[in-house]
């Protein structure tokens, strides 16, 4: 399959996603025209260096859709209607409802792909926005029933020039899957989020990096998920149907648990234990790096003042160690100006961290 070749594109929206994609096809010299309904978004990301209001004066190579996914549909048919682009395609986080909106309101879907990049950031808009924002993520490709084969090339185009990882699905298949692994546990991390709100002072000063990182993606814009949760609404609702029978299993067994009768309490220690023991399991099943199968890693922790610098010193200092860092993560202590910096790592690679680190008088946890 011979690889298209982009030198134009237009973009319509200019929030987070469409910022990004703008900013990674300008990396790459392509000419890029933004479109908005929102003047201040769009002089902002043009001033950000994603492209030029100027309206295109020919037929670009691809337009690409960056609205909720409601609006997806009517925006396609718009464009289409100008006859703007040679190619088209979406960023919505959903598949279905975008498709079936664009062949009810009569597009090309020869010329239509749908598109889903894996990626996003828990505050919107376009000062959000980041050249890099794709790399080495996920890029669902939806293909409608009559996808032209140059489209489809157009779009794995965009994909590589935003440095993500193509992977055809069906619309359905999509919706299910992304149910699975964003949209649901949105829902989860919000639920638990929530029992904080009115909770006293005291209680919530004893959260650790545990409760952050899973109410984390709660911080997103309620707006902009409502959006996203009710394009997929039946889907995300049979999943947490399933979570909801899991959830009542779990309370039976802690209930069990506390209870005097010692049969009782075997039953659910069972019940627990298998919930926790699946659990681990799922959460191994999470790939590594772009999609590869997940890897072991060893955590190296690293206390670290609140000085300015600091971090850069210490990743300055792995790097001086030839030690290349799978991951990282920062745990900040609630009531002193120190944290501690988990740096994942290789295993073979820990202990040569371990001592170069110490020879440069760093404290290790």
């Amino acid at each position: 399959m011979e690889a298209a070749v982009m030198h134009s594109a237009l973009v319509t929206g200019t929030g987070l996603m469409g910022t990004s994609v703008a900013l990674a096809l300008r990396a790459h010299d392509v000419t890029v025209h933004l479109r908005d309904v929102d003047s201040t978004a769009l002089r902002t990301a043009a001033s950000l260096g994603a492209g030029t209001v100027q309206a295109p004066t020919e037929v670009v190579d691809l337009a690409i859709v960056a609205v909720p996914p409601p609006l997806v549909g009517r925006v396609l048919a718009d464009i289409q209607a100008e006859g703007l682009a040679r190619h088209y395609t979406d960023v919505a986080s959903v598949k279905v409802e975008p498709q079936h909106d664009a062949i009810a309101l009569d597009c090309d879907t020869s010329q239509y792909i749908g598109g889903h990049p894996m990626a996003g950031a828990s505050r919107s808009g376009p000062l959000t926005a980041r050249a890099d924002l794709f790399e080495g993520r996920m890029w669902a490709l939806t293909p409608t029933a009559d996808t032209d084969t140059e489209t489809l090339n157009m779009a794995l185009e965009l994909v590589a020039l935003c440095g993500a990882v193509p992977v055809l699905m069906q619309a359905a298949a999509h919706d299910r899957a992304v149910a699975l692994v964003s949209h649901a546990p949105h829902v989860v991390a919000s639920l638990v989020a929530m029992r904080l709100e009115h909770a006293e002072e005291r209680e919530v000063s004893l959260a650790g990096p545990g409760l952050r990182d899973l109410t984390r993606i709660a911080e997103a814009d309620p707006g902009l998920w409502l959006d996203i949760l009710s394009a997929n609404a039946g889907a995300v609702a049979d999943l947490l149907e399933e979570v909801r029978s899991d959830l009542d299993r779990t309370v039976v067994g802690l209930r069990a648990i506390a209870a005097t009768d010692e049969a009782k309490r075997r039953s659910g220690t069972e019940v627990v234990e298998s919930m926790l023991r699946k659990g681990r399991s799922g959460r191994a099943r999470i790939s590594g790096k772009h999609g590869t199968q997940p890897e072991r890693f060893e955590v190296v922790a690293v206390a670290i003042g609140d000085q300015p610098g600091e971090l850069a010193r210490l990743f300055a200092d792995v790097e001086r160690a030839g030690i290349n860092i799978e991951d990282v993560r920062i745990e900040h202590a609630t009531s002193q100006l120190t944290g501690l910096v988990h740096v994942s790592v290789a295993p073979c690679l820990a202990v040569p961290l371990k001592e170069a680190l110490q020879a440069r008088g760093w404290r290790l946890r």
